[in-house]
């Protein structure tokens, strides 16, 4: 394995980002809560299928049908329904979780039980609650000795406390002024589960080694996963949109090669993270043995990621992975998708505006908290037509970013999914 550190662990007190810097990895932290649950499914203590209430019996949201029916499945495949990025602070204490979860029974639904995918940070913090009861530890203690431990992975930790006495890196914000370190840094222990492990590159890289079967997964008197239940993780289990799926709970996607005389797609498992002004990328090519790990200090760092991924499948393994491009749509074509969006996080207003469809987003909450004030709207984005009931964005920092059109059985549009979260469509 090969691994290098640039740049900086922050722009108010600089030491050198190396190797050995710790990183918030973000979202990432729920493929260690999707492979804690695959090790209890395997020692017969946990059942994908089972509903949730099997675990907390008084489990409820809003929508009743969603409260009694959901599973561990819909959990780690972002298709419970409800809205998913609720970052609700419930202290520090052992019951952060439970708090956390009792207080989800608010949470709208945004589509029925298991219609469609949406991310859902909500959904992790009830597994890992999950883990808690079936282990009857703490979910820090529960993933040590499920995950950490096992792979030893040293470096890897959750409590803030075990991090600053360390290396690590700090978030920044972009800005007129350059580059801002982002505040709070940390996350709170209820959202543990979605997002909040801290670690380096080189226990990244062996965490990747264990999912491409290559240490500690299969073989020997005690494997800690086996070559069956690592391969059902990177199995699709939901489809997203076309050559793009979901596993267990990893995102499956379908890449051509760039030479089609070789034949067949090839396979990409990964996930993202991101945090204030922190964003990872895990990216994992089965096929070849092969992983990619990207870890920034910045909130523009997914479009340095995406741009190393792009250049590492083209370069190292040939595969195609082109950007969406914009085909020419005629102004009622891109009107018929003017509205309003309403979502939990975020709501969207689509417009026409000279000939051109153009969104506006504004925030509703902050994060990690509720204590944090939403962020000021960003800039107003041009949107066009990249294929049928897909938007990419024109310009601004999202530029090549894009949104799904979901349609009720009639034809008519119920959904936008941006940032792979569903908005509900008003007028």
């Amino acid at each position: 394995a090969w691994s290098a550190g640039f740049g900086m662990t922050s722009v108010e007190n600089p030491l050198p980002a190396t190797e050995t810097t710790l990183f918030q990895i973000g979202s990432i932290t729920k493929t260690f809560v999707g492979t804690a649950m695959m090790r209890l499914v395997e020692r017969g203590d946990l059942d994908l299928d089972a509903k949730v209430r099997t675990y907390i019996p008084d489990f409820r949201v809003t929508d009743a049908a969603a409260s009694a029916g959901a599973t561990i499945r819909h959990l780690l495949t972002h298709t419970s329904g409800w809205a998913g990025d609720y970052f609700h602070g419930t202290g520090d204490g052992p019951d952060a979780l439970a708090r956390y979860v009792a207080d989800m029974s608010e949470l709208p639904q945004v589509a029925p039980l298991g219609t469609h995918w949406s991310y859902n940070n909500a959904g992790f913090t009830v597994a890992g609650r999950i883990l808690e009861v079936v282990t009857g530890m703490p979910f820090e203690e529960a993933l040590a000795e499920l995950i950490l431990a096992p792979l030893e992975l040293g470096q890897a930790y959750l409590d803030p406390g075990e991090v600053m006495t360390r290396r690590f890196a700090v978030g920044h914000a972009s800005g007129d002024d350059g580059p801002q370190v982002a505040r709070p840094w940390v996350l709170g222990r209820g959202t543990y589960p979605m997002g909040g492990l801290v670690c380096h590159v080189q226990d990244m890289l062996r965490y990747a080694r264990f999912h491409l079967g290559n240490e500690g997964a299969a073989g020997g008197e005690d494997p800690l996963l086996s070559r069956e239940a690592l391969a059902l993780m990177q199995t699709p289990q939901v489809s997203v949109r076309g050559t793009d799926s979901w596993g267990l709970p990893w995102s499956v996607v379908q890449h051509a090669r760039l030479d089609p005389g070789e034949g067949g797609s090839v396979r990409l498992v990964s996930h993202g993270g991101g945090t204030k002004g922190q964003t990872s990328l895990l990216a994992l090519v089965p096929e070849y043995e092969f992983a990619l790990v990207v870890l920034t200090n910045s909130d523009t760092g997914g479009k340095l990621y995406d741009e190393v991924r792009r250049w590492v499948l083209r370069e190292y393994l040939a595969l195609d992975d082109p950007k969406p491009e914009a085909v020419e749509a005629r102004p009622e074509d891109l009107a018929v998708h003017s509205g309003r969006y309403r979502g939990f996080f975020t709501n969207w207003e689509l417009g026409m505006l000279n000939g051109k469809l153009v969104g506006q987003a504004v925030y509703n909450r902050g994060f990690p908290n509720e204590s944090v004030p939403p962020p000021p709207a960003p800039p107003p984005v041009s949107l066009g037509l990249c294929e049928a009931d897909r938007l990419v964005a024109l310009d601004g920092p999202g530029k090549g970013d894009r949104a799904d059109v979901i349609r009720n059985e009639d034809g008519s549009i119920g959904w936008l999914r941006i940032s792979g979260r569903l908005h509900v469509r008003e007028d």
